[in-house]
């Protein structure tokens, strides 16, 4: 059952998502209280449920492109409802939101273009890249409003997914939880790489 704790931690994530959209479409009180809670939760689950399954011994490829799957239904989900919420901030950032959105979806066909496999570096600029969005995604949902944190996760949105197509560009075969470019180069060099037992596989 304990090796089962991952699995479920992800799964948890996914449902959370589609609560969050559910809340926003009934508008029930104290939405913004409750979704932010959930929001904070969802991002516990993102954590932990790495670090429980390198604890256990259970990382795998696929748990680790299940987490990355699912963090991307997680957070599409959250935007979707924090839109249903506050529209109006969307249509002010619109183009910025689409260029985020697009960088993203490169990420996506790269990999899948040279690996035949989504990707799923969860390189460490990438995590901080979670950290601030989730700090953006918390300040929309309470205030329909979001400058200086919104631009910031905006170019460092871009700046690391930038940096994710340098790693699938240097990678010879597709490996998953490389911490950095850095790390990409020595992978194809040959090289063992050393990997954090908190933050990668």
């Amino acid at each position: 059952m304990k090796s089962k704790i991952p699995v479920i931690l992800i799964f948890s994530r996914l449902i959370i998502g589609f609560i969050i959209i559910a809340l926003s479409l009934i508008k029930i009180e104290n939405y913004q209280a409750i979704t932010v809670v959930l929001l904070s939760v969802g991002l516990l689950t993102d954590i932990f449920d790495g670090i429980i399954a390198r604890y256990l011994h259970v990382s795998t490829q696929k748990l680790r492109r299940m987490d990355s799957t699912v963090d991307q239904v997680f957070f599409i989900s959250v935007g979707v409802a924090a839109y249903i919420q506050c529209p109006e901030f969307f249509k002010t950032n619109v183009s910025r939101i689409s260029i985020l959105a697009g960088a993203e979806a490169l990420i996506y066909l790269v990999s899948f273009l040279k690996f035949r496999k989504e990707v799923a570096t969860h390189s460490i600029g990438a995590k901080i890249w979670t950290l601030l969005l989730f700090g953006t995604l918390i300040q929309v949902i309470l205030q329909c409003r979001s400058i200086i944190l919104f631009n910031l996760c905006f170019w460092v949105g871009l700046l690391t997914r930038a940096e994710i197509i340098a790693i699938l560009l240097l990678l010879k075969t597709w490996t998953n939880d490389v911490p950095s470019v850095f790390h990409s180069i020595q992978l194809r060099k040959g090289k063992t790489i050393k990997k954090s037992k908190i933050f990668n596989s």
